[in-house]
């Protein structure tokens, strides 16, 4: 028996691996993030697999589930949305798991802002304009943030931001950038990326708290700023430049 931690993308049901829609096809028991996980994806349930929806559940429950699929010897497909390596709480559940001795698998997903990402249809790295994303959140009711991690710090480098789980403070959150990134800096608001509702807001750092109001975006949207989201003049880079030597095609043009 294996708990499989699966990746279930953005919201999109199409979103999600192979891997991850044969592991929940062959899992006798599914535990998933109802709240989060789209209904379309329990359809690769196999037929009588008992479905669970941890929305409710402590982790005391959850891990009960896990105790009581082993004992019967049923692998679970356990889903969580976006991808697993970032603020999915497998951690927490993957010691339980080691505690009890039952072991478990890792199938990534397509994370959040790179679903984001492509509903703007961006690169978030841009030649000699910003080459590095920095993934962050603002304090919440479940975790509060380390004390060096914070919006301002990481935004004095001038890196593409994407900041998670923070659209209810946005205003805190233009508070902090403003002075890194100016009033005019590109800033891009995607709520449920990929769902059916999804909806976009795009505009300036400094209008961008009364258009995420106006829109009365409280929850499930993502924060993009930086000047990668609208390089006017972006410079090009030399991968695919005519003297460039690379492995697979040398500038001698042989």
């Amino acid at each position: 028996m294996t708990v499989h931690f699966i990746g279930a993308g953005p919201g999109a049901a199409d979103l999600i691996t192979l891997r991850g829609r044969d592991r929940i096809a062959a899992a006798p028991v599914c535990l998933y993030a109802g709240s989060l996980v789209p209904q379309a994806l329990l359809a690769h349930c196999p037929p009588g697999a008992r479905i669970v929806d941890t929305a409710p559940l402590s982790l005391d429950a959850i891990e009960a589930e896990f105790v009581a699929a082993h004992a019967a010897g049923h692998d679970v497909a356990r889903l969580h949305s976006g991808d697993l390596s970032v603020w999915s709480a497998m951690g927490e559940q993957i010691r339980r798991l080691e505690r009890h001795g039952i072991p478990y698998t890792v199938t990534p997903g397509v994370p959040s802002f790179s679903a984001a990402a492509a509903v703007l249809r961006r690169e978030l790295t841009v030649p000699e304009l910003a080459q590095s994303v920095v993934l962050t959140r603002t304090t919440g009711r479940a975790s509060s943030m380390p004390p060096r991690e914070t919006l301002p710090a990481f935004a004095a480098t001038g890196a593409t931001l994407a900041i998670h789980l923070s659209i209810h403070v946005i205003d805190t959150v233009v508070a902090d950038l403003l002075p890194h990134y100016g009033p005019t800096c590109p800033t891009a608001v995607v709520f449920r990326a990929t769902w059916p509702d999804e909806r976009v807001i795009t505009g300036t750092l400094a209008a961008i708290a009364g258009a995420v109001k106006a829109e009365k975006l409280e929850r499930t949207a993502l924060i993009l700023v930086g000047p990668a989201l609208d390089p006017l003049e972006a410079k090009e880079s030399s991968l695919y430049a005519e003297g460039y030597d690379r492995r697979f095609r040398p500038s001698g043009g042989v």
